[in-house]
């Protein structure tokens, strides 16, 4: 049996309340807390309240709770954004992180509603298996609907530490969101074990669980790539004051120069780091605002100085459009590649754009209301085309991602143009102290699965490599300026779910429902 008090009659008077605190609790595995123990252990806790409930409406609602405490906590970091813009009072954050949890809390809903729905008359690892199962579909909603928003999900509570993959090791098998789906097993299954005193197999299933997440990993193969990546130390309150552009270009450019003997290598800079305009073209006016001199020339020829011969640089930055009449209507948020004799390359544009970062949707509806975009600039940043692998010569075939793009499982790679490595600079100074780890703990899920080594490179932290497996060969922490001379791991070969993406957690959460059908079949005999 894995029904936690299967009577209804014995159902617990406060059992929202508890929903919303096990919401909380299984926050908790997630950076910078790591208590994962606790998160497994409160998801299970979860799981097994549900059978309880009365119908699925009410299994819903406990649903609705355990979203809300959960995705409060996990998202507590999205407050700190309000404190560094003036368009909106910084208190708002506080109301913000709540209300968006409301919506979030959808998702654990329809999983708890459904599951109930579904195995209606099943306890046991029926019901556990057909949680799972509308779990992994559940979170694999939260990524699209609505452009999505999949930040944090369950299975980065498996991730191990900084040298090891832990259980999240199986990812390219399962991909993310089915990854996700067996925590919920694990978790549902030692708590039933608890709970019905089988103490034995608890701790033999918590032992295996714990030398999983703990099982050290060899050193892995080194590549031939020289890379330097550059964290620049730029507090976020310096970004769009102008009194700092100059010193944060001339800081990006010595923290680029060779480092003893020059040798062909890549350099690579954060998202936001760079006020210049790299492109010609623009009125002039824009220059005189901005870029070095007044001259994207001047400007490029300066990082193609710092580079070295044969020195590459991936650089976030900003791309105007203008009309007709030279009037501003855009902006594209790319990574622009500058040789080292100053001449542009390949160009990557941001696709995922941050809703009230980059653009205001429905903005003709909800600007007359008063929201706006939280950052400095009244136009609307303009989507790129989606992941695309550059063709960088030497320095190898990069995929990009820019920033917030690196949390969506299934969606960074371009599946018919296999990359080398994916890049993925960032500016995480909006995202307080939680925020930057749990970024960093997305990018390596999207290693593991993808197979592919991922190079961070952020404004102030956190910065690093990342090899295939997941493990971090050099890391930079939070407000350390600084720099990462190193070589790019060589990324492993496809992966299942490099070659078919989240069609793999789709099947496995069918799979999951026919073992949960099967379960409950036979328990009925």
């Amino acid at each position: 049996m894995l029904a936690f008090l299967p009577d209804p009659s014995q159902r617990p008077r406060h059992a929202g309340l508890l929903a919303l605190a096990l919401g909380v609790v299984a926050a908790t595995g997630f950076q910078p807390y790591g208590a994962w123990p606790l998160s497994l252990l409160a998801m299970g806790t979860f799981a097994c309240l549900l059978p309880a409930t009365r119908s699925w409406k009410q299994a819903a609602w406990l649903g609705w709770l355990f979203g809300l405490g959960h995705f409060t906590l996990g998202n507590s970091w999205i407050a700190t954004a309000f404190t560094f813009q003036a368009n909106l009072p910084a208190v708002l954050g506080w109301a913000a992180v709540p209300m968006i949890a409301a919506y979030l809390g959808i998702y654990p809903a329809l999983a708890a509603g459904a599951a109930r729905a579904l195995a209606s008359k099943g306890h046991g690892r029926g019901f556990a298996f057909a949680f799972a199962a509308c779990w992994i579909v559940a979170e694999w909603l939260r990524g699209w609907v609505f452009t999505g928003y999949p930040w944090n999900p369950f299975a980065v509570v498996l991730l191990g530490p900084m040298d090891r993959p832990g259980l999240a090791a199986l990812a390219p098998w399962t991909g993310t969101y089915a990854l996700s789906g067996l925590a919920v097993v694990l978790s549902a299954g030692l708590v039933a074990a608890l709970l019905q005193r089988r103490f034995v197999a608890a701790g033999v299933a918590a032992l295996l669980v714990t030398a999983g997440m703990l099982l050290p990993v060899d050193e892995g193969a080194e590549g031939t790539l020289a890379v330097t990546l550059v964290q620049p130390g730029i507090g976020q309150e310096q970004i769009h004051d102008p009194g700092f552009y100059q010193a944060n270009f001339t800081r990006l450019l010595t923290l680029s120069l060779p480092a003893g003997e020059v040798q062909t290598r890549l350099v690579l800079w954060p998202e936001s780091g760079m006020a210049d305009y790299l492109e010609e073209g623009y009125p002039q006016v824009y220059y005189d605002r901005t870029t070095t001199l007044g001259s994207p020339l001047y400007a490029r020829h300066a990082i193609g100085r710092a580079l070295g011969d044969g020195g590459l640089l991936l650089a976030g930055g900003q791309r105007l459009v203008f009309n007709e009449q030279r009037r501003l209507t855009g902006a594209y948020n790319s990574v622009l590649a500058v040789a080292d004799d100053g001449t542009l390359g390949a160009v990557y544009s941001k696709a995922h754009l941050v809703p009230f970062g980059e653009y205001v949707p429905l903005r003709g509806l909800l600007e007359p209301l008063g929201l706006t975009r939280f950052v400095p600039g009244a136009i609307d940043f303009l989507p790129g085309p989606g992941p695309r692998t550059l063709d960088l010569g030497a320095h190898g075939r990069a995929g990009i991602q820019v920033c917030y793009e690196i949390i969506f499982s299934g969606n960074v790679v371009d599946r018919a143009d296999r990359p080398d490595f994916i890049y993925t600079g960032s500016n995480d100074g909006w995202f307080g102290q939680a925020g930057p780890p749990q970024h960093f703990a997305q990018s390596r899920l999207r290693a593991i699965e993808e197979g592919l080594p991922v190079l961070r490179a952020t404004t102030n932290g956190i910065s690093g490599v990342i090899d295939a497996r997941g493990v971090v060969r050099h890391t930079l922490p939070s407000g350390q300026a600084g720099r990462i001379d190193a070589t790019v791991p060589p990324a492993a070969p496809p992966t299942l779910f490099a070659m078919f993406g989240n069609i793999v957690s789709l099947c496995w959460a069918l799979a999951f429902l026919a073992f949960a059908f099967v379960a409950m079949r036979h328990s009925r005999r």
